[in-house]
């Protein structure tokens, strides 16, 4: 019953091969705010990146959302730091949701997250969330490499844990409150999501150091090096 955990699934989802329709999206992008606030996302954020920043205390700072759909975590990240002088910028690769990132507040620009158009060092520190486990070994090895590049201090990746009780639990309480397209991407990216000695080794691969795994409730995990 468990066999199907003990390595990575290679089906790709549907938001991946772009198998939905607008209103699929439209509703997908507000469950994803839902996702984010209450299955760990935000506390995640802020038990790392936010963290970092406090004990830093740096009065001016820039932080980059690679895959940062509309911009949900940079808004509650601006909430956070309201008051500092900070420089927040989302990159997403769909036209309509970097154009929605725009709020006078934070930056969107649609880009490649694997060919970031910044220069070295370009923000202080650069995070992804729920993005690493939609891209194949090499690819994912590629995005914090390109991660790290761009960022002057340090990355934050936040994803899930492959593991059992996350997906069944994701599956039964998921079936009550999202539509299918969610529900069934959901359960498809724990599946395709790592555990944390994948995510050792992809940072290995990379060239990152002083890497480290964190896990954070909700069956969250937090990679981070420079």
């Amino acid at each position: 019953m468990f066999e199907r955990f003990q390595h990575r699934s290679r089906e790709l989802e549907r938001l991946d091969i772009g198998d939905y329709t607008p209103a699929e999206y439209s509703r997908w992008q507000r469950e994803m705010k839902y996702i984010h606030a209450l299955f760990g996302e935000q506390r995640a954020l802020k038990n790392t990146l936010f963290r970092d920043i406090e004990s830093g205390g740096a009065k001016r700072f820039s932080v980059l959302d690679v895959g940062a759909g509309s911009g949900g975590l940079l808004r509650e990240l601006g909430k956070w730091v309201s008051g500092r002088n900070s420089f927040l910028v989302g990159a997403e690769l769909d036209e309509v949701a970097a154009r929605s990132i725009n709020d006078g507040e934070i930056a969107g620009v649609q880009c490649d997250a694997l060919q970031l158009p910044f220069a070295d060092g370009s923000f202080d520190y650069v995070f992804c969330s729920l993005f690493l486990h939609h891209l194949d070994d090499g690819s994912a090895a590629d995005l914090l490499r390109e991660m790290s590049r761009v960022a002057a201090k340090r990355i934050y990746v936040i994803d899930l844990n492959r593991h059992p009780t996350a997906y069944y639990a994701y599956k039964i309480f998921g079936w009550f409150v999202f539509q299918r397209f969610t529900l069934e991407d959901g359960a498809l990216s724990i599946l395709r999501s790592r555990t944390p000695d994948e995510l050792r080794q992809i940072a290995k691969t990379a060239g990152l150091n002083d890497v480290k795994v964190e896990k954070s409730r909700a069956n969250r995990l937090i990679l981070s090096g420079k």
